[in-house]
């Protein structure tokens, strides 16, 4: 589901990913480690000395690509210096209003997949709406996008995670960056999903620059 903060509309789109290797980067790099900001420290500014403060969990996941907890008002004045086109919104539960707002402000369109958040043993998480999460996430002209649901950790890291296994990045690597992020509350029934995941309906999408000579 998608709103659109220019249009208001709904709508659905794919297209292409950013590369990595097999738990390795291209040319045999390792896989860039998640740069992460803590929440409540003011990261920069803006000429008329507006201190910009991260959402919780913040990090680049890639080119263009943004992850983190869930953003409030104390946030906006960073989001906006990010110059987003969408936020891709993990969560059921409706979009707060002020973030809306924020939203139809800066043209910045709004992807919602309702993925409850199930905590162990009781966890069904749904393959198709990661899928589909997926193809907006590697659609370029929905760049610069922020993820996020509640906290930045399971849902998160679960669409990162099989973001990752497009990237070819090893299974090791993957689990590395998902824990780092959940710290003590990683789940195992979460990398599990992110293994078992089947990304062969993926893989005729376009190739994007970063891993456009991987063979």
């Amino acid at each position: 589901m998608k709103f659109d903060g220019g249009s208001n509309g709904f709508d659905v789109t794919a297209g292409s990913i950013n590369g990595g290797g097999a738990g390795v980067g291209v040319g045999g790099a390792p896989p860039p480690s998640p740069i992460r900001t803590p929440p409540t420290t003011a990261v920069s500014g803006n000429e008329s000395g507006e201190m910009f403060i991260p959402p919780l969990n913040f990090s680049i996941v890639d080119n263009g690509i943004f992850r983190s907890g869930f953003p409030d008002r104390a946030n906006f004045g960073f989001l906006k210096s990010l110059g987003l086109r969408s936020i891709l919104y993990l969560c059921p539960e409706e979009y707060p209003e002020a973030n809306k707002e924020f939203l139809t402000a800066n043209g910045i369109s709004l992807f919602q997949f309702g993925i409850d958040g199930y905590k162990e043993p009781f966890v069904n998480i749904p393959q198709e709406a990661i899928r589909e999460a997926l193809k907006i996430l590697l659609d370029v002209r929905n760049h610069p996008v922020l993820i996020h649901c509640k906290r930045g950790k399971h849902r998160t890291g679960c669409l990162v995670g099989c973001y990752r296994k497009l990237q070819r990045w090893c299974l090791s690597s993957i689990f590395d960056e998902y824990q780092r992020f959940a710290g003590s509350k990683a789940r195992v029934s979460d990398q599990r999903f992110v293994e078992l995941f089947d990304i062969s309906g993926l893989r005729h999408l376009p190739l994007s620059f970063s891993c456009s000579k991987i063979n």
